[in-house]
């Protein structure tokens, strides 16, 4: 017998929705994440931009601007990224190109959180060095960059090949949207 999360699992695959219904649930889902990422990626930006501005700022040496300089930028493209689906959805609006929007916001998020990522350890570099220096940095940022790799990359993407790697039954393409259930999107 199967267990509960399979069961779980089979039931969310085969949805009885239809291909434009599960756009829209894809795309209300990915607005739901960016709430969260995009203030996170903002305030992360807004305090870079106004380190500087700092009079401790002025002590640091050329490493730490350096890392801090690559850091704001990185925060910038996180920004950029994270913020892309909104004005893309708003210029592409009632074109009937849900599908092409959702898969490139899927894009640009998934490359906003790999910036993000760089960004925050860059963010750890800075702070650490300035306070016990480069080699107390370097290995504060080696190690605070595992969580990121392993928690927001590394587990996702091993479940993904875990989940492909299933038969999948081939899809009845003969059956209307009602009827059948949809793949490809989920």
């Amino acid at each position: 017998m199967a267990s509960a999360p399979d069961r779980l699992r089979a039931r969310e695959h085969w949805r009885d929705e239809t291909q434009l219904e599960r756009l829209d649930r894809n795309l209300a889902e990915l607005t739901g994440e960016l709430r969260v990422v995009v203030t996170g990626v903002q305030v992360l930006f807004a305090f870079l931009l106004i380190v500087p501005f700092n009079s401790g700022f002025r002590g640091i040496g050329p490493f730490e601007r350096i890392a801090y300089f690559v850091t704001l930028v990185f925060a910038a493209l996180a920004a950029v990224c994270t913020i892309a689906p909104a004005a893309q959805h708003r210029l592409l609006f009632r074109h009937d190109d849900k599908a092409h929007l959702v898969l490139v916001a899927n894009r640009l998020v998934l490359a906003g959180m790999v910036f993000l990522a760089v960004a925050m350890c860059g963010c750890l570099l800075v702070v650490a060095t300035k306070l016990f220096g480069v080699l107390a940095g370097s290995l504060t940022v080696t190690f605070g960059a595992v969580p990121f790799a392993v928690f927001w990359f590394l587990l996702p993407l091993h479940r993904r090949w875990q989940t492909r790697a299933r038969a999948r039954p081939p899809l009845d393409i003969s059956a209307s949207p009602a009827s059948r259930p949809t793949r490809g999107i989920s």
